[in-house]
């Protein structure tokens, strides 16, 4: 397919070649060559438009270059008739062949500018319009200064100056509308196809302008050449197509070279203006205008080059600008806490690293809100984010130029006092406390809520990381001791919290190495003392130290998360225990195994389910068992309220423990469905006993009747309390008048003597 159209292109180049030195007696054989280049042309656009991975638009633009091929074929038949078709060879174009070249123009522009674009800018457009007319003012000039210039020539030989005119005139368009595409891109039309076009159409039109030049050559045309030299391009860039792999089209890079091409032009003019002779005038003026058209038109693309990159740099500069504002403020957000805005834990780290390493004295406090969760869950955490504020506030203004707070987390603080003798610390920490325990006024119906305060100074060779963990062991004193106040750290601390941190470890095998077990307390009727169930309690026998007390080790487990393990520990033995008694004893077993259950496991997404796991396998009537929550694990309406809920609608009784020591024990009846209370033993044994405690003892008698509720009292320890809590209306009771916790074998002698016991008298 090409080799034809190479072919065509050297034997009419040939015959053109040698027609200049020889005249031919028969010039129509040299425009038979003609059509076969063009159907060659045909063939290979309409293989193209059949490419499979073409887009519409290039399918649609080869089908076009199809049709301008047809008309094409026309032109030149009309071409041939017209240079040979008379009684003499001439050169003359008529109006028929002038239209048939005409519409191949017209429908291979339509076709290009059918094509899709890149996107460019406004500036990228007028840039590319200033260089385009600064290549068609040259290119104009120069086919006048060797062409155009000969018209009255040109006219005689091809019967009318306007019919060669327009098809360069034309052909320059189109070349300038081939560059366009070049520079906007073309969907998926091969590039390589594109500059093949765009070349053939240039060298076509400065073929079609050499017509003066074959003045004396009337039996040859420029179309031998003009038209073979485009049709051959033709065939090349669908080739070029055809042969494309059909990958995804890329964004066009900005050439390099094409921006010198105005400037190429510029001077191109230039040395024609200095090679014009001064003996035609109106050439000379043509020239000149021409050269000044295009200095001006470059002149005005150098401004808008000079005003882009002016704008570039203030983009840039305003990019910058931003830039470092938008890095001082990542800076600012990595050191500081994003709720309270004080220092964070790492600025804080920092900040005393600085202090250390120069070996400034300094003193860190460490600061923790008491009761801060009844907070939350009372009033929400947005309420709890709002106290945050405002201690923070409070710290700042109070700490001021003394030192430096932050937010390790949560509700606790670190504050870094510089240098400073123990008394002034001291003095200002309890301004801090002082400004804390002040009401917040924009909070309404705050718990009363302190803060613990653990302080140490800094020796030779401390590290942050010591100075916070000396200060955090003191803080935890000082909560030990009540909380809202300041606490020292001292070396007997270090003991106690590594004795602490031992015993921590050690009960993380406690559960495998089966240091637990479990005890079961009386629960009685009064006045009878007749045994109505049980409570399960859990004890841990240490190897070494032997009974550690549950007050100990349970927040410790509560701490670290153990308690989940061993919860389901006690929860599943104690049911395991039920059951056993349940089929040894029958009616004669205990009516209620009471079993405790810590806030964290009712949090827990999967607790109900591992409730009726552990009810499956062991097999334990659900209605003996009771399950003992505090009034903490219920207090907001989370997941542990809703696990209450489920718990009971499965059939399971839900006693509310330590009842009346909370804050809201009252209103929390109205949302957890609960079926016993157990009144808290400092209402009964303890220093309140004998005035605010009795009251408050015979008053939840009162409304637990009327909400159809059981109430448990515990500690009971005298006759005198049992008999003055049945006449206040208490059926139930449990404390060590009734009973100390004993293990199951115990129990079970219990039973035995009663059953024993049963079994004479009915005898």
């Amino acid at each position: 397919m090409v080799s034809g159209g190479v072919i065509v292109v050297l034997m009419t180049t040939t015959w053109t070649i040698i027609g200049l030195r020889h005249q031919w007696e028969h010039p129509v054989i040299g425009w038979l060559l003609l059509p076969a280049g063009v159907i060659l042309s045909a063939f290979a656009c309409w293989r193209a438009a059949q490419a499979p991975y073409l887009d519409d638009g290039t399918r649609r633009f080869w089908r076009h270059l199809t049709m301008a091929c047809g008309l094409f074929l026309g032109g030149i038949v009309a071409n041939t008739v017209d240079a040979v078709g008379g009684t003499a060879p001439s050169q003359r174009i008529g109006p028929i062949t002038l239209t048939w070249y005409l519409a191949v123009l017209a429908v291979t522009l339509w076709a290009l500018l059918r094509l899709p674009s890149w996107q460019r800018t406004r500036s990228d457009w007028l840039r590319f319009s200033l260089d385009a007319c600064v290549v068609l003012v040259t290119s104009t000039a120069m086919v006048w200064h060797f062409s155009l210039r000969d018209h009255q020539q040109w006219t005689a030989q091809t019967g009318s100056a306007g019919a060669m005119l327009a098809i360069v005139v034309v052909g320059c368009i189109s070349g300038v509308t081939f560059v366009k595409v070049a520079f906007a891109g073309a969907g998926r039309l091969n590039r390589r196809a594109l500059h093949i076009l765009a070349g053939g159409s240039a060298a076509s039109t400065v073929a079609g302008s050499l017509t003066p030049f074959f003045n004396d050559y009337p039996y040859l045309s420029t179309s031998l050449i003009a038209v073979p030299v485009a049709t051959l391009s033709i065939q090349l860039a669908a080739v070029a197509q055809i042969r494309d792999s059909g990958g995804e089209p890329r964004e066009r890079r900005r050439s390099r070279w094409g921006v010198g091409i105005p400037y190429l032009a510029v001077v191109a003019m230039n040395v024609l203006l200095l090679t014009t002779g001064p003996a035609n005038a109106a050439e000379s003026v043509i020239v000149k205008i021409g050269a000044v058209v295009s200095t001006v038109l470059v002149l005005i693309r150098q401004i808008t080059v000079l005003h882009d990159n002016r704008r570039l740099l203030d983009t840039v500069d305003g990019n910058l600008t931003e830039l470092r504002r938008f890095q001082e403020e990542l800076t600012y957000q990595a050191s500081h806490d994003h709720l309270t805005d004080v220092a964070n834990r790492t600025s804080l780290d920092a900040h005393l690293d600085r202090l250390l390493t120069g070996g400034t004295p300094v003193h860190v406090a460490l600061l923790d809100l008491d009761n801060f969760k009844t907070v939350n869950d009372r009033l929400g955490h947005r309420t709890g984010d709002r106290l945050l504020q405002t201690v923070s506030a409070r710290l700042t203004a109070t700490v001021g130029a003394h030192g430096l707070v932050a937010r390790l987390g949560g509700d606790e603080f670190a504050v870094v006092i510089f240098d400073a003798g123990a008394a002034p610390v001291t003095a200002l920490l309890d301004r801090v406390l002082t400004a804390l325990h002040r009401p917040v006024e924009e909070i309404g119906s705050l718990p009363r809520y302190s803060a613990s305060i653990g302080v140490t100074q800094s020796r030779q060779d401390d590290t942050p990381e010591e100075l916070l963990r000396r200060a955090d062991v003191a803080m935890y004193a000082a909560k030990e001791l009540g909380g809202g106040r300041v606490h020292w750290f001292d070396a007997a601390m270090d003991d106690r919290a590594a004795d602490s941190a031992r015993l921590s470890a050690d009960l993380e095998q406690a559960l495998t190495h089966g240091e637990m077990f479990l005890l079961y307390q009386p629960i009685v009727e009064l006045p009878s003392h007749r045994r109505a169930g049980v409570e399960v309690l859990l004890r841990w026998r240490h190897p070494q130290r032997g009974l550690i007390a549950p007050d100990v080790f349970i927040p410790m487990a509560e701490r670290s998360g153990l308690i989940l393990d061993i919860g389901l520990w006690v929860l599943e033995n104690a049911c395991r225990q039920g059951a056993l008694w349940q089929h040894r004893y029958g009616d004669d077993a205990p009516a209620k195994v009471s079993i405790n259950v810590s806030a964290l496991q009712l949090a827990e997404p999967g607790f109900v389910a591992d409730v009726e796991d552990i009810l499956a396998r062991t097999g334990v009537d659900r209605s003996r068992l009771m399950l003992e929550i505090t009034e903490t694990a219920v207090l907001d309406s989370g997941p542990a309220l809703a696990a209450v809920r489920e718990l009971r609608q499965r059939g399971l009784r839900v006693a509310l423990d330590d009842f009346g020591t909370g804050q809201s024990s009252l209103s929390l009846l109205l949302d957890c469905p609960v079926d016993v209370l157990k009144v808290d033993k400092s209402f009964v044994s303890g220093s309140a006993v004998s005035n605010a405690g009795a009251a408050i003892v015979e008053g939840l008698i009162g409304f637990t009747s009327r909400l159809h509720l059981e109430a448990v009292a515990e500690g009971v320890e005298t006759t005198e309390q049992a008999e003055h809590l049945h006449s206040a209306g208490y059926r139930l009771a449990q404390g060590y008048l009734f009973g100390r916790p004993i293990p199951a074998e115990a129990v079970e002698a219990a039973i035995d003597e009663t059953v024993k016991k049963k079994s004479l008298s009915v005898g």
